[in-house]
């Protein structure tokens, strides 16, 4: 394989607060450390990176995914994968509605996904998530991010004061894309802060969720449950959120210390089939 000479790097925001696209790469070359170094840093100042037309192979997108930390493992139980992961296990996933008599080759098949951040509900969550499309439906299945940075910078100082150096117990249901809905059971939870500053950034931001997000420490049940609903409403506010329409070929990158994302409902007799790979994390979050 050819290594890429040193390109020119075009980063395109997407939105205001969140996401820019790289433009001009071909992920399936090797990239000099010089080309490396600008697309982490278009990362850690938009979260979000979309890489658009790209033919990869498996082992292309474990390569890219080192590019921004090392490569994590899945994260769950043996028991709980589905069927037909991928050659390269365990460090790619299959997230896909396709079945092969009447059972599901991949994960989270079905319905719209409530905004979570990807394994907040360990001890040491992982950092970003690549997500490549191979397969689409005509429309749904939208991927939304929303800035969690951007939602604390803007939010009501009250709550702030109130909820700063707090922190707040996660877990998840294994396949559930609504709360407490459809899932296998929890079998891993976790307690983080309310407010998570990134470590390489310095920039705080609001580390709570719809999906995972169970209560706050300390605080009772009702007034944890009105300020944990205020924090979901108030980081989902559209100004927030870039929404994604999929394409073949996309390649989607997030920073899972400052942003979250759902996932729009689709037509379920359409086929949609993507590869997902995980960058291990470095730090807890306190």
């Amino acid at each position: 394989m050819t290594v890429a000479t040193e390109t020119a790097v075009d980063v395109v925001p997407l939105s205001k607060y969140i996401g820019a696209e790289i433009r001009g790469l071909d992920l399936h070359e090797m990239q000099d450390a010089g080309t490396i170094r600008r697309i982490r840093q278009a990362w850690l100042d938009h979260a979000v990176l979309l890489f658009r037309g790209q033919k990869l192979e498996q082992e292309d997108l474990l390569r890219v995914t080192g590019y921004f930390g090392p490569v994590g493992a899945l994260g769950r139980p043996a028991k709980f994968f589905p069927k037909g992961y991928s050659r390269l296990l365990p460090n790619i996933m299959m997230i896909s509605n396709i079945r092969e008599n009447g059972e599901t080759i991949g994960a989270l098949p079905d319905g719209e996904m409530n905004f979570h951040h990807d394994m907040i509900h360990h001890e040491l969550p992982h950092n970003g998530t690549l997500l490549y499309s191979l397969e689409i439906p005509t429309y749904g299945g939208d991927t939304l991010f929303a800035s969690g940075a951007a939602a604390y910078d803007t939010l009501d100082p009250a709550i702030k004061a109130k909820l700063e150096g707090r922190r707040a117990l996660h877990f998840y249901n294994y396949g559930s894309t609504q709360r407490g809905k459809g899932g296998i059971g929890a079998t891993a939870q976790a307690v983080h802060p309310v407010f998570r500053t990134h470590e390489e950034t310095g920039r705080k931001a609001i580390y709570v969720n719809r999906l995972m997000t169970q209560e706050i420490e300390g605080l009772p049940q009702e007034e944890s449950d009105a300020l944990l609903t205020a924090l979901f409403d108030h980081s989902e506010r559209p100004e927030f959120i870039y929404r994604h329409v999929w394409r073949v070929g996309d390649l989607l990158l997030w920073d899972n210390r400052c942003s979250t994302h759902a996932r729009d409902d689709f037509p379920s007799d359409q086929r949609r089939l993507m590869l997902r790979t995980t960058v291990q994390g470095t730090v807890r979050p306190y």
